[in-house]
């Protein structure tokens, strides 16, 4: 099997930002809890704002990153969706089979678990967090697990990872909307359907997508939606073209990169990973949601997707990936429990009251935790005489 160039391009990236990502996270911890404290929290509450003829918004900063920046990660995902379904390795049944099954698995399993511990209390909301995937976080550590890792486990988790954002998006905008304002949504979705006009006239000068998205996203903040869906929407009207490197959608997904893995990425990390322990730990990981969370992402990812895999294959739905074995696969489902980015995101949408996000945001990073390391060791052991170096 052999990668295309964007393939390529697409892991290196995931690969530095995931790296990027554990090294500020591991800072942010350090820093609310040794050097600054409280402080440190305060920070990202302050009130930043401006008004403009009328419009007047006046967010936290920790509101401006989760909302704004957000959104521009939302868009290079949404970028990376299209790629892939259009030209990549979601584009044809063949090889989009196994992975899509496989996320079909790793989304439900962990739901229902975290449902199963929760249901009919105040963290019932939370089924969401332990659904998705960190695609950064897991192909960091998939990539430390050296050369002999087969190319087709790269591509399967890839693949995986990205149906997973695909279906927390979803999840995002069905289950996690507050109270409804119909006018700016109306106005919103007139927005992207202009844009999509704009695409089918053959339009490509970027400057009126990215005007338009930013009006977009200002409607949708109004609305009630999560405004971070503006960045998909906005990525589904940018015109494809041949996917070339002179097509628009690839030059903002290229320029894109950088600034998100190695901005974006590492400034979320540290706006929303600055937990302070304090209080037993033990009962914070032994709360309802807590359990929930763990078993979801440890348990229930693993699980989901072997299983789902396993009777894909056994019904010759799908197939195992050429030089890839069960223990690898597994090593893979196993790293697909590193919620981290997505996860934290959707805990912030789940809940409202501050003790129970420290305790959802402590318990994401316990579980990724343990998922890297133990999904790292599988598939750096099965891999070990898979292919020479």
């Amino acid at each position: 099997m052999t990668a295309t160039k964007l393939f390529n391009d697409f892991f290196n990236s995931e690969k530095s930002s995931g790296i990027i990502l554990i090294i500020s996270t591991v800072a942010s911890l350090l820093l609310a809890n040794f050097f600054i404290g409280e402080n440190y929290l305060d920070f990202w509450h302050q009130k930043m704002g401006f008004s403009i003829g009328g419009i007047n918004l006046n967010l936290s900063i920790e509101h401006w990153v989760n909302d704004g920046l957000m959104t521009i990660f939302f868009l290079l995902v949404g970028l990376e969706i299209e790629r892939e379904l259009y030209a990549g390795e979601l584009s044809s049944i063949k090889n989009a089979s196994l992975p899509v099954i496989a996320a079909v698995g790793g989304m439900a399993i962990p739901a229902l678990l975290h449902f199963i511990f929760n249901a009919g209390t105040n963290t019932q909301s939370g089924f969401g967090i332990p659904m998705a995937t960190d695609i950064a976080f897991a192909l960091g550590v998939l990539s430390l697990a050296g050369k002999r890792v087969p190319l087709a486990l790269k591509i399967f988790l890839t693949a995986l990872a990205i149906i997973d954002d695909l279906g927390a998006i979803m999840i995002i905008a069905i289950f996690y909307t507050s109270e409804l304002q119909t006018t700016y949504l109306f106005i919103a979705l007139g927005i992207f359907a202009l844009l999509l006009v704009l695409n089918r006239l053959k339009v490509h000068q970027l400057i009126w997508y990215i005007l338009g998205g930013v009006i977009m996203w200002y409607c949708m903040l109004q609305s009630g939606v999560h405004a971070t869906i503006t960045g998909v929407l906005l990525a589904f009207a940018i015109p494809f073209g041949d996917g070339k490197e002179n097509s628009p959608s690839y030059l903002l997904q290229h320029w894109l990169h950088k600034p998100v893995a190695f901005i974006i990425v590492p400034i979320f990390a540290f706006a929303n990973t600055g937990i302070i322990f304090s209080g037993n730990l033990a009962d914070t990981l032994t709360t309802n949601n807590s359990l929930g969370i763990i078993a979801g992402l440890l348990i229930g990812k693993p699980l989901g997707i072997l299983l789902l895999c396993f009777i894909a294959i056994k019904l010759r739905l799908a197939k195992l990936p050429e030089e890839v074995n069960w223990m690898q696969l597994a090593g893979a489902g196993v790293l697909a429990g590193i919620g981290f980015t997505m996860s934290i995101f959707i805990t912030l949408l789940a809940f409202e009251e501050v003790a129970v996000i420290q305790q959802s945001k402590i318990a994401i990073l316990f579980s990724s935790l343990f998922a890297g390391v133990i999904g790292f060791l599988l598939v750096k052991k099965s891999s070990a005489t898979s292919i020479p170096e």
